[in-house]
Formats: structure tokens, C-alpha cells, sequence
């Protein structure tokens, strides 16, 4: 199985089974790490045992030797040296004369096997030495020479058998294997339950999923009794369906706006077509029919190029094209370009104070344009139209400031909506659509900055641009929808 087919096979597997295989291996991770353990500990206590026993018994024969008056009254006393044997069906004795290397006395064929097998190591110590036999049985051996009373010596070689130690050890590992699998299910099926039943206030989350529809986007999932876990996952869950939410109830709104927008040039177009085409008419009457149309046309193009500019920067699809820009340069060119359509009105723009931000010059450009042209519209006759630019700790900040009838406090909350107007038949006549100062919200939260708008008593309306030290924003609108010109 390749790793790709392994990690898809593993991936369709649900959590609680997961958890459960994933417990599985790291117990038997756990489980033979401490059988390793208990092996490595186990062996090392019978090491120390037997080689304490080999000592307690190399001591006990040197006490029986040194009350022997020579090496041949070893023969006629054997039952002392059998008696140092007795429950020790592995351990082994063999006496040798150390000057001739003649027998003295051998307890067992196995210790007769230990004299040549330990003779063949050139050194003779106290220490405890390991041998074999020829069918493979290991044994522990100690050798030396101990003194009789007439001062003569007597080499012995005393070997115990350690196949009863193996036997544990063999024991030990056969029921560690038997034991191991089944400890391991113990604790994969515990997990699995444990699992389980703490996955359990998922289902709401999937019960919920389920359910949801164009028509339950209201639906919460209920995070009452949720462990903390799950009660912050219920939380974003709720917090995530009401963006759907409010990102299709927008939708909603946006569809039956653009709609309505669009019905009426479109019904306009179609309306001025028929009449002209229900009787014959003359190459003048046709040509102001065309013009009529072109008009609405127009209209029709500027509205869909605002509508796809703000649905853009909705979705930050892009990046802004950030540079240096003067405020009161790009200021005074607006108030520049339109100062023929206030002049029309007797008003004057007038651009104080001077700042430099980091933005999308274009854009900036066009968000001034749009609050100029807005705030030369709703002026009073031959009064001023003011562009007030200060710097207030790391804030920037562009208010346009003009006269007028002021905006009631109705309408200055839904100022910056889509297709708003406070003046809906005077709007219109303007061929206005409500999409400017929409556009201007647009541009502002593309730079990280927001757009105010307040109404005075005394009839003065001021609308202001604020910009943040830093920017940050991933828009970056098409450059051609940031000229400056008449907007809605």
C-alpha cells in the first residue's frame, strides 16, 4: 500500500477510531518500552542473585575445606561436601590437586565438564566466569584454591546451572506476548468508548449542518452543557453562520437593489425604442431618440462598473498599488476639476493643511472626488465647500465641510449604504444611482481606514476620511474605476 493510499485510507476512518488505534499504538509503544524494562531489571536482579549465591557457597566450601587435614580425607568426608549441595540441583563441585592437576572428587558429570572447560582461561581469580557446555547451556562459575589444616591445597571448581533463571525469563516473555494483545484491545476499546461518548455533543454540530438550508440560516447550535472545547468551537460554528448569513441576506439585498436599479433605464430604453418605432419619424426625431438612449446607456454602464468596483473590494480580491500620497495635492486637484460645476452655484473649494499617507493614489483621488461633488450638490448657493486635512497622532484625517440643509439623524445611519438617497427624485435628476458614497466606504476599508459622516444643527455636514498610520489590505481595484469624474 502506497503512502498516499494509506493516509486516504486512514483519513476515512472516524475520529473516535482514530483516537482508539492511535491509543493502541502508543500503548504498545509504552507497554514494550516497560517490558524491555522489566526484562533488562529482571535478568540483572537474577545475575546479582546468582552470583550471590556462588559466593555464599565458594565461602561455606572454603570453611569445610580448612577443617580438613589433607586433601585424601576429602574422600571419607564427601557427605559434607554433599550436604553443601543439598536443594542445589544446579549447582556443581569438582576438587583437584593443584600441583599434579590429579581428581580429588567430582559431585557430577557437569562438574567434571567445568574442570576442562574453566582450565582452558589461563587466569584463576575470584571473580565469577561464564561457561558452556557442549550442547549450548551457559553456566556461572567460580574457581580458586582453598588450604587444608595440613597446609596443603585443595583447587576447586564450583558452577552453578542457570537454566531455572532462563525459565523465568522465558516465562516472563511468553506471557508478556500472551498479555500484550490483550491489554492492548483493553485499551484501544477504552479509548474508543472514551472517545465516543466525548464526541457525542458533535452530532449537534451535525445534526445543525444538515439542516441548514437557504431558508434556516437563522439556526444556532446550542452550547449549553459543552465541554470548554466544544463550547468555543459552538461559538465561532455560530459566529461563522451568522456571516453566512448576513453575507446572503446582502446578497439578497444587493440582487433586488441592482434589480430595481437597473429596471429603470432599462424600461426607459425600452419605453422611448416603441414609441419610436410606432410611427415614422424623421432623422431628427430618431437622432434625439438615440441621444435619449445613449444617456440611459451611460447611466446603465456607470452603475454596472460601481456595482462590480464595490463587489470587488467586498471580496478583497486584490492588492493595493500603495505609494506616497499628498492629500493636499490630490485634494486641490479635484477642487480644480470640478470648480466649473461650482461655479455654476457661486461656491468656492478650499483646501487647508497637508499630509502624506500610504495608499492607492487613484483610489484616494476618486474617494475626494466622490465627497466634493457630493458635498457641491447639497450646498447652499455661493457659500464654501471646505477640505480640512490634519494629522492627530498616528490618524490622518481629509473632512469635507460644507453649508446646507444638514441630514437628519434617520437617514445619516444608512448615509453609506448601497442605492441610499436621501432625496431619491432629486438624486435621480442628478443621474445619481446612491452608489458614491458606498464606493468611498469601499475604498476607505481597502486602506485600513473608515469614512464618517456628521450633521450639525446649524446645517453644516461634514464628511471625514480617516487613514491609519499603517495599511493593511489586499485589494487592489481595477485602476480605470479610480478617474476621477461625475459621480452618484
Amino acid at each position: 500500500m502506497t503512502q498516499r493510499a494509506l493516509l486516504s485510507f486512514w483519513s476515512q476512518k472516524s475520529l473516535a477510531a482514530r483516537i482508539a488505534a492511535t491509543s493502541a499504538f502508543f500503548g504498545l509503544i509504552v507497554t514494550g518500552g516497560a517490558i524491555v524494562v522489566g526484562f533488562y531489571a529482571l535478568s540483572q536482579q537474577l545475575d546479582a542473585r546468582a552470583a550471590e549465591e556462588l559466593k555464599g557457597k565458594r565461602n561455606l566450601l572454603l570453611h569445610i575445606l580448612s577443617e580438613m587435614p589433607t586433601p585424601e580425607a576429602i574422600l571419607q568426608n564427601q557427605h559434607r561436601f554433599g550436604d553443601l549441595m543439598i536443594g542445589h540441583d544446579d549447582l556443581h563441585l569438582a576438587l583437584t590437586d593443584p600441583a599434579s592437576g590429579q581428581w580429588v572428587t567430582s559431585f557430577s558429570e557437569i562438574a567434571t565438564q567445568s574442570v576442562s572447560a574453566l582450565d582452558a582461561s589461563a587466569v584463576i581469580n575470584a571473580s565469577i566466569e561464564v561457561w558452556r557446555m557442549p550442547n549450548g547451556d551457559q553456566l556461572n562459575a567460580i574457581r580458586g584454591i582453598g588450604p587444608v589444616v595440613s597446609g596443603k591445597a585443595v583447587r576447586y571448581y564450583l558452577s552453578l546451572d542457570r537454566r531455572h533463571d532462563r525459565k523465568l525469563l522465558s516465562g516472563f516473555i511468553r506471557t508478556t506476548l500472551v498479555a500484550l494483545p490483550i491489554l492492548l484491545l483493553i485499551v484501544a476499546l477504552g479509548a474508543w468508548l472514551i472517545a465516543r461518548t466525548s464526541l457525542a455533543p458533535l452530532r449537534r454540530f451535525h445534526r445543525l449542518a444538515a439542516s441548514i438550508g437557504t431558508q434556516s440560516l437563522s439556526r444556532r447550535v446550542s452550547s449549553s452543557g459543552l465541554p470548554t472545547e466544544l463550547y468555543e468551537l459552538a461559538e465561532e460554528f455560530n459566529s461563522m453562520l451568522e456571516r453566512i448569513d448576513d453575507g446572503y441576506k446582502r446578497l439578497q439585498e444587493f440582487s433586488g437593489e441592482l434589480a430595481h436599479e437597473m429596471r429603470t433605464p432599462v424600461a426607459t430604453l425600452l419605453g422611448r425604442t416603441q414609441v419610436a418605432l410606432c410611427q415614422i419619424r424623421t432623422v431628427a426625431d430618431l437622432r434625439e431618440v438615440l441621444e435619449g438612449n445613449v444617456e440611459e446607456l451611460e447611466r446603465l454602464s456607470r452603475l454596472i462598473s460601481d456595482m462590480l468596483f464595490i463587489a470587488s473590494a467586498d471580496h478583497n480580491e486584490n492588492i493595493l498599488k500603495c505609494e506616497p500620497v499628498e492629500l493636499a495635492r490630490e485634494a486641490q486637484q479635484v477642487a480644480e476639476y470640478l470648480s466649473l460645476i461650482a461655479e455654476e452655484r457661486g461656491l468656492t473649494v478650499e483646501v487647508t493643511g497637508a499630509a502624506t499617507v500610504l495608499g492607492d493614489r487613484l483610489l484616494v483621488q476618486r474617494a475626494i472626488t466622490n465627497l466634493v461633488s457630493n458635498a457641491i450638490r447639497h450646498a447652499q448657493a455661493n457659500s464654501k465647500v471646505d477640505l480640512l486635512i490634519t494629522v492627530e497622532n498616528e490618524s490622518t484625517t481629509l473632512a469635507v465641510v460644507n453649508e446646507g440643509d444638514g441630514i437628519a439623524p434617520d437617514h445619516l445611519q444608512h448615509i453609506f449604504d448601497r442605492f441610499y438617497r436621501v432625496d431619491s427624485a432629486r438624486a435621480r435628476l442628478d443621474g445619481g444611482a446612491g452608489l458614491g458614497l458606498a464606493i468611498v466606504r469601499s475604498i476607505m476599508s481597502a486602506h485600513g481606514g473608515r469614512v464618517s459622516a456628521q450633521s450639525l444643527m446649524s446645517g453644516r455636514t461634514i464628511f471625514t476620511l480617516s487613514f491609519p498610520a499603517k495599511i493593511v489590505s489586499r485589494l487592489n481595484p481595477s485602476r480605470s474605476a479610480a478617474v476621477p469624474g461625475k459621480d452618484d
